[in-house]
């Protein structure tokens, strides 16, 4: 959740007293993240880790949404996956079986594991109907290191050389918006997204009918906004500066990546 909760190894200043006071005003809310790798539980020990009161069930993931999805599209089918532990455990939760042929899906997420093969036989598998999933639509991953290609890189390979265009899941699609609102309980008029990607959060809170709020302790600057024909409700500078209103007047969804 780099940007929004935390940047690298460190939580953003404030990140923390504004979790504990939605815990502590009994408003409902989810870490929404795009990022496949982790299972919910690998997130929220890092972010406990971080000094976070954070449990299993307040995180939801894409690799959750896409694994949810393809349960109801076709229960107990079989995937070719390019990715890593978070996107295969979730799968398999799911009744999902994965394999190296004669798969249902290729299901593509993110991470440092994949080889030039896997993507060989995603193509190949895709030519013999297999239909092509995208855990996420994000074009870079954010690493301590640097800049990573993400699953939209990725998946990109596979959509060129079949000429097939693939599905998304994740933010900005509304299944995951749904997905995570659902487990809240909450009407969209309740809902509000907070997150500092124009492309990702905003534009998904936006088209799910969600108050939206821009937290600029990320990668998107006051500037950047005239680039877009949309706009975020609220612009902020942190999740620590957060209107009073919204903690009396609406529902918090996530801290989005």
């Amino acid at each position: 959740m780099d940007g929004v909760i935390y940047r690298g190894n460190q939580l953003i200043p404030g990140a923390d007293h504004f979790v504990q006071r939605l815990r502590n005003e009994g408003i409902p809310f989810r870490f929404l993240t795009n990022n496949s790798q982790r299972t919910r539980r690998d997130v929220a020990l890092k972010l406990r880790r971080l000094g976070l009161h954070a449990d299993e069930d307040d995180v939801f993931t894409c690799a959750m949404a896409t694994a949810r999805f393809l349960a109801q599209q076709k229960p107990g089918g079989t995937a070719f996956v390019i990715g890593e532990n978070g996107l295969a455990a979730a799968l398999h939760k799911n009744g999902y079986t994965v394999v190296d042929d004669d798969a249902d899906y290729v299901v593509v997420g993110e991470g440092r594991t994949l080889t030039f093969e896997m993507i060989e036989r995603g193509v190949r598998l895709v030519e013999k109907g297999a239909r092509l999933i995208a855990t996420n639509p994000d074009p870079t991953c954010p690493t301590d290191a640097g800049t990573r290609p993400g699953c939209g890189a990725i998946v990109a390979m596979i959509e060129r050389a079949t000429g097939r265009a693939a599905f998304s899941v994740g933010k900005p699609s509304g299944v995951m918006m749904r997905m995570a609102q659902n487990e809240l309980g909450v009407r969209s008029a309740e809902t509000i997204m907070v997150g500092d990607t124009m492309d990702t959060d905003v534009l998904g809170g936006v088209g799910m009918g969600y108050q939206t709020v821009l937290v600029l302790s990320g990668h998107t600057t006051r500037k950047d906004l005239d680039h877009y024909a949309y706009r975020p409700d609220w612009v902020v500078d942190s999740v620590a500066h957060l209107p009073e209103e919204l903690f009396h007047g609406g529902r918090i969804l996530a801290e989005a990546v």
